[in-house]
């Protein structure tokens, strides 16, 4: 996409070991991927994740904004819609499209509340991101309204394969 420089020290995510940098400011920083309202850019020292929230640190980059469904009604569609926001840093397809998510079980209690609690699996069992991603999905879910609680589950059972990609997906992957 661009190269850009850092405007001050900045957290981040190594992709793919998933563990916690930080990029120092005036570094330089090519982005890579932009979806999902997250940054993945790569450095002389390998490719990282930055959150939505620290891109402000990146020289000239202008945040995408992402449509929340948050002001709206509380739907088994809007959990579905919110898990189509969360990337996998390395992959430009969302973790539905992706066939990463296997389960979506929602618990509405008398008062209107809901728990929400998703399984999901990754693309390879040795993916340090999987936290990373569960947490970025566990948070868009709790931002809806009316969630009372969201827990997000990586499972490994059954064993992800490149046949459980959406046409969507292959499609965007140029699989089709």
């Amino acid at each position: 996409m661009a190269n850009h420089r850092l405007k001050s020290d900045c957290p981040a995510t190594a992709v793919p070991a998933g563990t916690p940098a930080t990029l120092k400011a005036g570094d330089e920083v090519y982005i890579v991927q932009t979806l999902g309202g997250n940054v993945t850019v790569r450095t002389d020292h390998g490719l990282f994740r930055i959150a939505a929230d620290d891109a402000v640190a990146i020289e000239g980059y202008v945040a995408q904004t992402t449509a929340t469904a948050a002001a709206g009604e509380f739907s088994e569609e809007a959990v579905w819609e919110a898990l189509k926001t969360c990337f996998d840093p390395e992959i430009p397809v969302n973790i539905v499209d992706l066939g990463l998510v296997y389960d979506l079980s929602i618990d509405t209690s008398p008062d209107g509340e809901h728990d929400v609690e998703v399984k999901m699996t990754l693309t390879a069992p040795g993916c340090g991101m999987g936290p990373v991603i569960a947490e970025d999905a566990r948070q868009k879910i709790a931002a809806l309204p009316k969630v009372k609680s969201a827990k997000v589950h990586i499972v490994w059972d059954p064993q992800w394969t490149p046949q459980m990609i959406s046409p969507i997906g292959r499609q965007v992957l140029g699989l089709e």
